[in-house]
């Protein structure tokens, strides 16, 4: 599978669906977590949405439990989170694992389309990212310590 938004995802509300509505678009995907030392990422990746969504960009937030659990919240409790502490408006998906027999399918393309250090796919923290060009390929992945504004460059040559 070359497109990761023809890939089964579950949307907040535990429903199935797929990135389709995104087909087209440069999109940052990335795992989050409410109460992680990088939380405050929400912040720069709600600013990279609101600077270029309207030009066929968004940002889609994967919540992921997986490390020191970090999100432990439901699907309400962590859209109210995000929004009233951050402001929030991209997309926000069901809890997912990343690593693991349990691995969404839409990790497991990321992970294989762009491995990590030294080949590894495992996902190291939480807000690992990884940007998709329109065709839906996946161009680059991002460590946790990246910060959003870090990637603007990336994202302004895919648009």
């Amino acid at each position: 599978m070359s497109d990761p938004t023809s890939i089964p995802i579950t949307i907040a509300d535990g429903g199935a669906a797929t990135l389709e509505p995104f087909a087209g678009q440069v999109l940052l995907i990335v795992n989050v977590a409410s109460k992680c030392g990088f939380t405050p990422q929400y912040e720069g990746l709600e600013a990279l949405y609101r600077r270029y969504r309207d030009r066929g960009f968004a940002v889609l937030g994967f919540p992921c439990n997986q490390f020191g659990g970090q999100e432990p919240g439901t699907a309400e409790e962590i859209a109210n989170f995000c929004s009233l502490t951050y402001e929030v408006t991209f997309p926000l998906f069901g809890k997912i694992d990343v690593n693991g027999d349990d691995a969404a399918p839409l990790w497991r393309h990321l992970k294989k389309a762009a491995p990590g250090i030294l080949g590894s796919e495992a996902i190291k923290w939480n807000f690992t990212k990884f940007l998709v060009d329109r065709e839906g390929r996946v161009v680059e992945r991002y460590a946790p310590t990246t910060k959003p504004a870090d990637i603007a460059a990336d994202i302004e040559k895919l648009l």
